[in-house]
């Protein structure tokens, strides 16, 4: 029965957030490992995730109604915000969006990592996992994406280095989800009919 439920609210204690190729799937429920292909991004800062889901619209006047008779969307965005910690071969190019680190002489233990002047679209599939104690799992995927606004870096000697980024969706290939929420809660079972 709907209504206020104290067991129901959910706190996102820890998490992590992953990353694939474009187009990656994601596990098929909340009790597989991620797979090979994705890469944990690692730490993140504490303000953790911000989850945004935007969209524009347009009414319809007409002559004959003082209101609109019908809204269109005209837009629509799903974006994630958060800030890496660790600086490593999958973090700067996420940050960047392009390219790898190469070692510049084997075994010198100096790498390098070139930013081009022609940036091409780097398209990320992204994987955000969440649990609320140890009953609770929820994960996000998004299989389509790419990181669209790049935060200031900081060098100063008061607080870790932070890449902060803000994933965009993408649209996928026709008939597939923009994102899927996968979710182990009890909150979501159906209760039987009276």
């Amino acid at each position: 029965m709907p209504g206020m439920n104290p067991s129901e609210i959910r706190v996102a204690g820890t998490g992590r957030i992953l990353v694939a190729k474009a187009g990656t799937d994601g596990p098929a429920d909340t009790t597989v490992e991620w797979g090979p292909a994705w890469r944990d991004l690692g730490y993140t800062s504490t303000d953790g995730v911000k989850f945004s889901r935007k969209g524009k619209t347009a009414n319809v006047d007409t002559w004959q109604s003082l209101t609109p008779v019908r809204t269109i969307y005209t837009d629509r965005e799903l974006t994630l915000k958060f800030g890496m910690l660790q600086l490593n071969e999958d973090t700067l190019p996420f940050f960047f969006g392009e390219g790898e680190t190469a070692e510049t002489a084997p075994n010198s233990g100096i790498f390098k990592y070139e930013l081009q002047t022609e940036r091409t679209e780097d398209e990320r599939a992204l994987g955000l996992e969440f649990n609320d104690g140890a009953e609770i799992r929820y994960r996000f995927v998004i299989p389509r994406g790419l990181v669209t606004t790049n935060d200031d870096l900081d060098f100063n000697r008061k607080g870790a280095v932070k890449l902060g980024v803000t994933f965009t969706a993408l649209a996928p290939k026709p008939g597939a989800a923009l994102a899927t929420w996968l979710m182990k809660d009890k909150a979501y079972a159906v209760a039987p009919p009276k």
